[in-house]
């Protein structure tokens, strides 16, 4: 016997995700339904080999579903993630709106799977930003090892961390710059994202950080420890698909490179690609589609006693969303539901 499994959003980036990769992942689903708003309603999405048609998501009943996938926004998980909730259906959740709130476990599996059991709670599970998740997961077994006393990240992140129209207004605005027939004013970014980087992802705060920055200090403290210093950067960059991370880490304790290396080549949902030579490293290219975080450029700090740096890239749609949701569902499923 398998799950009777809802994904909300399903027509969005991250919705069609968590359907190809529940798919790819053979989860035990008994029936799907795939949930969207009304101007998308009847839209088909890809599940396997089968086709199906969205469902209405403001009259959808949840009495007797076991799992709803979350991808529509704050908004919208605000009016409907508690009436599944109540209903009995376990909501795992990928906007920000649960995120801090002390009930509510933020999970990532590799990181702190012991937390799923705060669930009961609410009947709702979040799902942690998409820079967060690759992070944590690669800090997770440095942390055990060498106890991480602070973190300086700077990210480079992909448009489609801002949805469809993110990926949109880079396309349009790079085929502009060759056939300059019409300008592209920039909409969903705050300047033109075609060849440019732009230090701004969501709002700024008053104490000068953007609130994608602050949500990493935040969270990576709720899910790995809340006694780690973390300092980031976060950059929105011209590429599809892919967020990549330049992480520098001081540890209480020393932890040589070739150490570090060993222990990331062992550690649970990480792939350590790192041949020093021309091309021994992954960049987002290679991520896309894939499940793993990868790591490259192992290296000692020496400016510092006990310090390393590391570049992190993961598939922002799979382990920085519907991955990470997925393999909630999955840890739910073997810990708590046991069915399947």
């Amino acid at each position: 016997m398998g799950y009777k499994v809802v994904v909300a959003g399903a027509t969005g980036n991250v919705g069609r995700e968590m359907l190809n990769i529940l798919a790819e992942r053979e989860f035990p689903v008994d029936e799907i339904a795939a949930l969207a708003s009304r101007k998308s309603l009847g839209t088909e999405v890809s599940f396997g080999d089968k086709t199906i048609k969205t469902r209405d998501l403001d009259t959808f009943d949840f009495t007797g579903w076991d799992i709803a996938l979350f991808a529509v926004g704050s908004e919208a998980t605000k009016a409907y993630a508690p009436k599944a909730a109540a209903a009995g259906c376990v909501v795992i959740d990928n906007s920000s709106l649960y995120r801090y709130d002390p009930e509510i476990p933020l999970i990532v599996p590799e990181v702190n799977a012991d937390a799923i059991h705060g669930y009961a709670k609410r009947n709702i599970i979040a799902n942690p930003n998409c820079s967060t998740a690759q992070m944590v997961v690669a800090l997770k077994p440095l942390h055990d090892r060498a106890r991480i006393k602070r973190v300086v990240v700077s990210t480079y992140q992909s448009v489609s961390g801002a949805g469809k129209e993110g990926m949109d207004e880079l396309w349009e605005q790079t085929k502009a710059v060759y056939n300059p027939v019409q300008e592209v004013p920039p909409k969903k970014f705050s300047k033109q994202i075609a060849f440019n980087v732009i230090p701004h992802i969501d709002v700024f705060l008053d104490s000068g950080e953007t609130k994608e920055e602050w949500k990493m200090v935040a969270e990576t403290k709720k899910i790995l420890d809340p006694s780690i210093k973390v300092t980031a950067t976060c950059v929105r960059v011209p590429v599809f698909v892919g967020h990549s991370e330049a992480i520098n880490i001081e540890t209480e304790e020393f932890l040589d490179w070739q150490e570090a290396q060993d222990i990331l080549r062992e550690a649970p949902g990480i792939m350590l690609v790192d041949k020093r030579e021309a091309g021994g490293y992954v960049t987002p290219i290679e991520c896309v589609g894939e499940f793993a975080t990868y790591v490259s450029r192992v290296r000692q700090d020496s400016t510092i006693e006990n310090g390393l740096n590391l570049w992190c890239v993961s598939d922002n749609l799979r382990k920085g969303a519907a991955l990470n949701a997925v393999q909630i569902a999955e840890l739910l499923g073997s810990r708590v539901l046991k069915k399947g």
